[in-house]
């Protein structure tokens, strides 16, 4: 699947070519990780950082409260590494300061490890030292302490040649069960594809920025389809699990969703994109987009507004909410509109009577 990637040079985002040179000034990186983030997780790197000429600290932590980020860049040490876990990211990619000793100390399951390698021999030093080391050796030492790697080839970085794909396909084997990340000469959604079905991930920059593909080709290149018409089905449901309801995607309808951040399907029986509460004003915010393990379907997660997603007028397409949920529409139903002497009602109005219920309960 694609990873898409925000690098950030003095608070801008920005893509350079070979690691050194100014291609692309994005400017706010903030609403590019607000669309990004639709997808799942983001690559944040803080090059200002890892050439040790500042910070993009601030930044980063307001991006962290937009999208699930994996930060990386300048991180050298267990301190900085747990400061960013603590502070939100979804996981911290460490690069050259990556050893054992290091690793063994933070949560394996949240941590990548970042090999830059030209033709195939790891490079350090803003990528001018051949360490004279194999990325296969880098990965069989550091493979018991990672939770992935990052692995870029830094000759294609910025570029747009094409991924490696035979060397793709080496690196997932030398890397076993740990999963691999690359990175370096994305130039079409096709080499998505292609990676993932060697078992790799592809971190793309230039290519979406430049505009060469968009995020919705990037993120459905991988997907298949059994059915004649091509569509992908598609499960809706909300931030805790809870099934809403099954619809359809197509190409079209997953790029819609993902500029508008709105919940877009595509309706089988108009033969056109449908637009969840456009009519009913039972709206939906799109949280993220996941795929299934066979690449053949979508889970949409949502935020639902209004009576709720079916038709009918219930919470779900199979009844009503249930569980915490449910609980929870509740509570916020006494909150907002609540009968004639309510217990629950009094509860939220009355600081001294909910914190004394709470201790009654733990």
């Amino acid at each position: 699947m694609m990873i898409p990637s925000i690098d950030l040079m003095g608070g801008h985002a920005v893509q350079l070519v070979g690691g050194r040179d100014l291609e692309i000034d994005a400017g706010d990186p903030r609403p590019i990780a607000r669309r990004f983030g639709r997808l799942g997780e983001v690559a944040v790197i803080d090059l200002d950082a890892a050439l040790g000429k500042g910070s993009n600290r601030e930044v980063i932590r307001d991006l962290l409260a937009l999208a699930p980020c994996r930060v990386g860049g300048g991180i050298r040490g267990e301190r900085a590494a747990i400061e960013w876990l603590d502070a939100g990211a979804r996981r911290v990619i460490i690069g050259t300061a990556a050893t054992p000793d290091l690793l063994r100390r933070l949560p394996r399951d949240r941590v990548i490890v970042a090999l830059d390698a030209r033709d195939g021999r790891v490079v350090d030093q803003g990528w001018t030292h051949d360490t004279g080391d194999t990325v296969e050796s880098r990965i069989e030492a550091l493979a018991p302490f990672a939770g992935g790697f990052l692995l870029t080839m830094v000759e294609r970085e910025g570029r747009m040649t094409g991924l490696d794909m035979e060397r793709v396909s080496a690196l997932v084997k030398a890397a076993g069960d740990v999963p691999v990340t690359v990175a370096g000469g994305v130039r079409s959604s096709e080499d998505i594809a292609l990676a993932d079905r060697a078992g790799a991930d592809v971190q793309v920059g230039m290519a979406l920025y430049r505009g060469v593909f968009d995020l919705a080709e990037g993120f459905c290149a991988p997907l298949r389809s059994d059915r004649a018409d091509g569509l992908w089905p598609t499960i809706v449901c909300t931030e805790h699990g809870q099934v809403l309801g099954l619809v359809y995607s197509s190409l079209e309808s997953v790029r819609a969703a993902l500029e508008s951040g709105k919940g877009v399907y595509y309706s089988r029986s108009r033969r056109s994109l449908w637009e969840k509460g456009a009519t009913s004003g039972d709206t939906q915010d799109v949280v993220r987009f996941d795929v299934d393990c066979d690449r053949d379907a979508l889970r949409v997660v949502v935020r639902q507004a209004g009576r709720g997603f079916c038709h009918t007028g219930t919470k779900t397409c199979f009844g009503d909410l249930s569980g915490i949920e449910a609980l929870e529409a509740t509570v916020r139903g006494r909150l907002e509109d609540a009968p004639e002497g309510s217990y629950t009602a009094r509860l939220l109005r009355d600081p001294e009577l909910l914190r004394a219920k709470l201790h009654e309960e733990v």
